[in-house]
């Protein structure tokens, strides 16, 4: 059940209440791929880093390891040893993403695994028979994300087939949830909405899964190709045809700043790989732009990432160490880094939150971007 506590704009503050815990909103949930977010992170850092929300994929779990087995073992949460929300993708990504290796029909999309080649088929009741064995807090429909800059006759075909998935979705999910055997009885379905940048059809999609009266909705499509002009349009157009009173997410976004300007139009849940996969590389986050540590700048830097920062990379180490650690290939490096981008992330978003609550969300953004803008390197 979502609560809307207070609105300033667009802006949200929710609550939304979940069979894992309560999740405050706006949230950025931490990507975990196969059960762990990449760059040696464990359970324990997840909750020093603030952490409300971990992501698992669901293509990547049924191919590697195998949903039936995680569910013998006790669902996702036993295994991974986390007692908080998490959210599973369905594997309609994987439709994008994949699209050498798959072929899309009515009944679902045949695949070829990604990693030993053998064939795969998923269709709405397989994404969300993999997800019940995950037996993750919500489950998201299975769908297809056409690249943002399809044409308007492939856009329309795919976003019907859509719905007609996110129907099946709902059944079986009902008929799982009802199961003796199912770890997570109450399982929740986000279904979503695609359309490309055709806000017309964006809207009309979203007048229709509206009315199915699921516990939250997702904007997916978007960070696949157009630019950020046409993806703060397409979310601001959207997302009034979205139920206020149910958590919006936006799929796959994304930056500091794509979060921000995103926040400010009304969306709830966010994810992204970029605070991991910038970490390993070294990119690290701060209120006055991206560090790149590799930099011959920071050899002698016994500064932390960020003065002031309360993550637990920047209590202790320097700029100087890490560098040192990622010039000599240590995985401690790229793991400090990742931890503290992790840390920004979901700190920024406590940030967000008290500024939507005390109403000067509109300053908090202008003064957030202008220090984003110093552009350090």
């Amino acid at each position: 059940m979502y609560k809307l506590i207070t609105t300033d704009g667009s802006a949200k503050r929710g609550e939304f209440h979940t069979p894992h815990g309560v999740i405050q909103t706006p949230v950025f949930m931490n990507v975990g791929t196969v059960a762990a977010i990449k760059g040696a992170v464990s359970t324990e850092d997840l909750k020093s880093i603030k952490t409300q929300v971990q992501l698992s994929n669901t293509y990547h779990l049924h191919v590697r390891t195998g949903d039936k087995l995680i569910k013998e073992l006790g669902g996702l949460h036993k295994f991974m040893v986390w007692d908080k929300p998490i959210l599973t993708d369905s594997g309609g990504f994987q439709v994008f993403s994949l699209a050498g290796l798959r072929k899309i029909k009515e009944e679902g999309v045949y695949f070829n695994s990604h990693i030993d080649g053998r064939k795969i088929f998923m269709g709405p009741e397989e994404s969300m028979q993999i997800q019940s064995n995950l037996g993750s807090t919500i489950a998201m429909a299975f769908d297809e994300c056409p690249p943002a800059v399809a044409e308007r006759s492939y856009i329309q075909p795919s976003v019907d087939r859509t719905t007609r998935w996110l129907k099946r979705c709902k059944a079986e999910l009902d008929r799982l949830n009802g199961l003796e055997d199912t770890i997570n009885k109450e399982q929740m379905l986000f279904g979503i909405n695609q359309g490309g940048i055709f806000n017309d059809i964006r809207i009309e999609h979203a007048k229709q899964i509206s009315e199915l009266g699921l516990p939250g909705y997702a904007i997916g499509g978007l960070a696949v190709g157009e630019t950020h002009e046409q993806m703060y349009d397409v979310i601001e157009a959207t997302v009034p045809y979205l139920p206020q009173n149910k958590p919006t997410y936006l799929m796959g976004v994304g930056t500091p700043a794509n979060i921000l300007e995103a926040v400010d139009r009304g969306i709830d849940f966010f994810d992204c790989v970029y605070p991991s996969r910038n970490g390993r590389h070294g990119h690290v986050y701060t209120n006055h732009g991206k560090l790149n540590l590799f930099n011959a700048k920071y050899e002698k830097d016994m500064r932390p990432i960020e003065e002031g920062c309360g993550c637990p990379v920047c209590k202790t180490y320097s700029r100087a160490y890490i560098r040192h650690l990622l010039k000599a290939k240590e995985m401690l490096g790229m793991r400090f880094c990742v931890l503290h981008n992790l840390y920004f992330y979901n700190n920024m978003m406590e940030e967000i939150r008290q500024a939507i609550e005390e109403h000067r969300y509109s300053a908090y953004k202008k003064a957030k971007l202008e220090g984003f803008s110093q552009g350090q390197s």
